[in-house]
């Protein structure tokens, strides 16, 4: 059993609470590799925002959990090394689809789980959500629970349809699983093509896709059930135009992408979403940088010359995050 007050991390329960109070949210940054989590913690530490550090299911076999635990450990010393005297660095289990994978993950050092029950029957998952609740307590970490079905695909998360959450369920849900956070439902997407094109419509001077609006009013009706609980929004990255370009450009193939509108995601930002969960757009940028170095230098073999490109690249879109879209920056002082 390994504390994650040991390695140095926060749990969310004191970010969120003032998140909400301050109206900003906590960007919540999935990582598979070191560039990206070097480009978290600089962007971070940089900006002084508390951050999460999410790692799904694909991402913890992929990395191996004994050296995710060192590496988060080594974010916290790095972040120090950048100047960030009280680093606030959470490691979450994003979509934790099992209690046995919560469970693993709170005994190696995680300071936060999500169980994603959402697409059983509503009682089977609060019977699920309050196991893990249960178990993840007893050691001070905090639980994110799902409430309502988001479309598309990202690791092993996928749905071909969304569901929108229901606002006359989420006191009951919240009070009988005694869940820390709401990851909820109102139109966002997972993967780097939130929305067909038929769903949207063309700007007619540029030909791009507007995607359709997030649904505020369902929002609105969960703030009212319940006032000053934390909300998540998962599938929340922008799928930024001038990375889809970059790919395309250099070889890609990536039409019709399109993502949450920043504008909408700001607006999140200010309620009660306290948490904003950002994964494709790193991906889009870390493969740019990379298509770029490798058509314009072919016979480039060294994996620094072009991944150090591509973090630098995700460092300036993590910071663009936190300043211009949740408003974190200079939370964490």
């Amino acid at each position: 059993m390994v504390s994650y007050k040991e390695l140095g991390l926060v749990n969310t329960r004191e970010m969120f609470a003032k998140a909400i109070k301050g109206g900003y949210a906590i960007p919540a940054f999935n990582f598979n590799n070191m560039e990206q989590l070097q480009a978290i913690i600089k962007a971070s530490a940089e900006t002084k925002s508390p951050v999460i550090l999410q790692v799904s299911k694909g991402a913890r076999n992929y990395a191996n959990q004994t050296l995710l635990r060192y590496m988060a450990q080594g974010a916290v010393e790095y972040a120090k090394e950048l100047g960030w005297e009280h680093p606030q660095i959470c490691l979450h289990l994003d979509h934790g689809d099992s209690f046995e994978l919560c469970k693993s993950c709170v005994d190696f050092g995680f300071s936060s789980v999500m169980i994603d029950a959402s697409s059983l029957p509503y009682e089977e998952n609060i019977a699920l959500t309050k196991k893990v609740v249960d178990y993840a307590h007893q050691y001070d970490v905090t639980v994110e629970a799902e409430l309502g079905v988001l479309a598309g695909v990202e690791d092993e998360v996928s749905s071909a349809v969304s569901h929108y959450t229901k606002p006359e369920e989420v006191v009951d849900f919240a009070t009988r699983t005694g869940c820390d956070s709401l990851a909820i439902s109102i139109g966002t997407s997972h993967g780097a093509y939130k929305f067909t094109p038929e769903q949207c419509t063309r700007d007619p001077k540029t030909g791009k896709l507007v995607p359709p609006p997030l649904a505020f009013d369902v929002l609105d009706a969960i703030m009212e059930q319940l006032p000053g609980f934390p909300i998540v929004l998962h599938g929340s990255s922008s799928v930024p135009q001038e990375y889809v370009d970059m790919i395309n450009m250099y070889g890609g193939k990536l039409p019709d992408a399109v993502g949450i509108p920043e504008e909408q995601l700001r607006k999140a930002a200010a309620s009660a979403v306290c948490k904003i969960n950002i994964d494709s757009d790193s991906r889009l940028a870390f493969t740019a940088a990379v298509r770029k170095v490798f058509a314009e230098k072919p016979g480039e073999f060294d994996p620094r010359k072009y991944c150090g490109p591509a973090r630098d690249l995700m460092e300036e879109l993590y910071k663009h995050k936190i300043i211009n879209v949740l408003g974190s920056n200079g939370k964490a002082e």
